[in-house]
């Protein structure tokens, strides 16, 4: 237990918002990483050899480099939803427990969602540039800037699960058309008047595709240069899910040709994006630098979770968001303390 020995050494690999921070200092003997950008994998391995516990964010790889650099290593608590980082079947041979933080972020996932498609739309970022550049130089014109409506359009969700249901439930205020594509049963988003169809007739339909997926070996380039061949020219892509969903080669080639109308960015498949990126040559494009989740609320509830994933683990109690539960069979808590 944590108040009757020593206290358990977690290394955190960045400075997580206060509340949380406050939480694991307090019951934990810490040690922060305080740099603003993440900690080199060797130091991680470094840092590893003599903790009980990791908290790690998504650009940490936490792989059995990490595992066999850490004897005394029982459980990762990431601070995201996602957990493609981990090697999470490494983990769970080894018997270390793995934790994510979920659902705190939905809303302001699919909040951020929304903000990418209406800027594309309606031409946002360029028409910011166009002010600040100094282009406005007469006064309004009908031509001008003109975007694309999102009131009574068709969206397209790909993945509808809680951030998927989320951004179509935001769509039925904009009495949209919701199509969704999923590998699983998703009656919750049906109940909205969503109508499940593959992946090749939503491409086609829509007029947005919204892509809340995973990122897994079925999933790497699931929209590629033959997918995004099928959509509208009228179209818009909004991916804030992973990068590598989405095949940027194929994406710049169809942005270039005019073969879709634009795409929302929150995730790429390098992170962060080369400057060099041909995206970023595009006026068609809107770009964000991996903030869906970023609101003060939400990052301050996600570090609070990574805290008590770790108290509840400490203490002897199955974490609330145990990622890996078969982890239980090769090392139960009760033989952990």
């Amino acid at each position: 237990m944590v108040n009757c020995m020593p206290k358990p050494k977690v290394y955190v690999t960045r400075d997580l918002p206060e509340r949380g921070l406050k939480i694991i200092k307090e019951r934990f003997d810490a040690e922060v990483w305080r740099e603003y950008a993440p900690p080199p994998k060797k130091v991680i391995i470094e840092k590893a050899r003599d903790v009980d516990a990791l908290a790690s964010l998504l650009s940490d790889k936490i792989d059995a480099e990490v595992f066999d650099a850490a004897p005394k290593l029982k459980i990762v608590t990431q601070l995201a939803v996602g957990f493609d980082n981990i090697d999470v079947p490494e983990a769970t041979k080894r018997g270390i427990y793995v934790t994510n933080t979920p659902e705190v972020l939905t809303d302001t996932t699919a909040d951020f969602a929304w903000a990418l498609l209406m800027a594309v739309a309606r031409r946002v970022a360029e028409a910011d540039r166009y002010v600040r550049t100094g282009q406005w130089k007469v006064g309004w014109h009908p031509s001008m800037l003109q975007g694309r409506d999102v009131y009574g359009a068709t969206i397209g969700v790909v993945g509808a699960g809680r951030i998927g249901y989320a951004v179509a439930k935001r769509a039925t205020g904009f009495d949209m058309k919701i199509l969704f594509y999923d590998v699983v049963p998703r009656p919750e988003i049906e109940r909205l008047g969503a109508k499940k169809v593959d992946l090749d007739t939503l491409l086609k339909e829509s007029d947005f595709v919204s892509i809340h997926v995973p990122l897994m070996k079925e999933t790497h380039h699931l929209i590629n240069a033959e997918r995004l061949k099928l959509m509208k020219k009228t179209a818009y892509l909004i991916n804030n899910s992973r990068g590598p969903v989405v095949d940027e080669k194929a994406l710049y080639q169809a942005l270039k040709e005019g073969r879709i109308a634009g795409v929302g960015l929150d995730v790429f498949e390098q992170e962060p994006t080369p400057l060099d990126n041909p995206l970023l040559t595009l006026d068609n494009v809107v770009v964000a630098p991996h903030i869906s989740s970023a609101s003060y609320e939400t990052r301050s509830q996600m570090a609070e979770m990574v805290a008590e994933n770790l108290v509840a683990f400490f203490e002897g109690r199955k974490p609330p968001n145990l990622v890996n539960p078969d982890v239980m069979k090769v090392r139960p808590l009760s033989k952990l303390f």
